[in-house]
C-alpha cells in the first residue's frame, strides 16, 4: 500500500486536564443553580400565556379591521348605547349596587332595541345560567341546613331533656 506522509498520526499520547474552577465561575454556577426554579417557572408561565396573548392581539386586530370597515349605521347605534350607559350612571348616584346594575341594564335595553335577535339569544342563555346558579345555591344551602340544624343531637325539647 501506498502511504502518504500528510495523514500520519503524531507520536505520543495527549491527555486532557480540566482546570480547576475559579471563584467567579463557582459563584456563577451557584447563582444559576439558585435561579433555576424561577427561570423554569417563568418559562412555563410564558408558554401558557403566549397563546392567550396571541389570541388577544388577533382579536384586537380583527376589531380594528371591523371598526375601519364598519357597516352603515354602526357608530350612531354605538353612540346611543353608550349614551344609555351614561344615563344609567347618572341615575345610579348614591348607591354602589345601582352603579353596578343601572348602566349595564340601560345599555342592554338600548342594545336590545337595535339587535333584537341577539338579545333574545342572550336572554335565553343568561336565564339558563341564572337558573343553574340558583339551583346550585339551593343545593348548597340545603346541605348546610341538614348538616347544622337537623342532626339528631341538636333537637331541643325532645323527651328526656329539660
Amino acid at each position: 500500500m501506498f502511504k502518504l506522509s500528510l495523514y500520519s498520526v503524531p507520536e505520543g499520547q495527549s491527555k486532557y486536564v480540566e482546570e480547576a474552577r475559579s471563584q467567579l465561575e463557582e459563584s456563577i454556577s451557584q447563582l444559576r443553580h439558585y435561579c433555576e426554579p424561577y427561570t423554569t417557572w417563568c418559562q412555563e408561565t410564558y408558554s401558557q400565556t403566549k397563546p392567550k396573548m396571541q389570541s388577544l392581539v388577533q382579536w384586537g386586530l380583527d376589531s380594528y379591521d371591523y371598526l375601519q370597515n364598519a357597516p352603515p349605521g354602526f357608530f350612531p347605534r354605538l353612540g346611543v348605547i353608550g349614551f344609555a350607559g351614561l344615563i344609567g350612571l347618572l341615575l345610579a348616584r348614591g348607591s354602589k349596587i345601582k352603579k353596578l346594575v343601572y348602566p349595564p341594564g340601560f345599555m342592554g335595553l338600548a342594545a336590545s332595541l337595535y339587535y333584537p335577535q341577539q338579545a333574545i339569544v342572550f336572554a335565553q342563555v343568561s336565564g339558563e345560567r341564572l337558573y343553574d346558579w340558583g339551583l346550585r345555591g339551593y343545593i348548597v344551602i340545603e346541605d348546610l341546613w341538614k348538616e347544622n340544624f337537623q342532626k339528631p343531637g341538636n333537637v331541643k325539647n325532645s323527651p328526656g331533656t329539660k
